[in-house]
């Protein structure tokens, strides 16, 4: 039986971005299929009374450090978002909406590099127009897909069963029912993805 990962995701997360970076190639080794969970965090926030790590200038300082020494590791590209925080609801609705399209892995992978490799204003619609296009997104159609109620609600029952699920921040992952938080925990998801 082929084992899944659960990946449970905001764009606005850099550490979400670097599991990203990691997951397809963790999950290739061990024949385990993702399966992909668009979350908006600002909601999990708001569910648990959480809040992002920059609220605390001395974790933010130390959690800035920590990401480089874990990129540098990934030998990953990752470069501070000077427009951040950024409002993700656009973008994670997004991530609803061509998920079920051939042109999911090509958004996502776009807006996590707009966010966190060259760095882009995305709460800045011109800009996710940029980014659209240069994926060959017409951003029209970006605009009516994240519009439709169907999408607004999927990400929204999304972010709701994460957090009756025990989700407090992303990315966050679950293998066999198990949950894991944190990009600095895919050991243990690998671990867990083993025979």
């Amino acid at each position: 039986m082929t084992k899944a990962v659960e990946f449970l995701f905001d764009f606005g997360s850099p550490t979400s971005y670097l599991a990203y970076k990691q997951l397809p190639k963790i999950a290739s080794r061990h024949g385990a299929r993702i399966i992909w969970t668009p979350i908006l965090l600002g909601g999990v926030f708001k569910a648990t009374g959480n809040s992002s790590p920059v609220t605390v200038p001395l974790k933010a300082r130390y959690m800035n450090n920590d990401l480089a020494r874990f990129a540098k590791r990934y030998g990953v590209v990752l470069n501070f978002n000077t427009h951040f925080p950024v409002n993700t609801l656009p973008l994670m609705r997004g991530a609803v909406a061509y998920q079920a399209t051939d042109q999911f892995d090509i958004y996502v992978n776009a807006m996590f590099d707009a966010m966190w490799a060259h760095p882009r204003n995305l709460n800045d619609q011109a800009e996710v127009a940029h980014v659209l296009n240069d994926i060959g997104i017409e951003p029209g159609d970006f605009v009516a897909r994240i519009e439709r109620p169907d999408v607004k609600e999927k990400l929204k029952a999304n972010t709701e069963g994460a957090v009756a699920r025990g989700v407090f921040g992303a990315p966050t992952f679950f293998v066999d029912g198990e949950m894991f938080f944190g990009q600095d925990r895919l050991d243990f998801v690998e671990e867990k993805l083993l025979p």
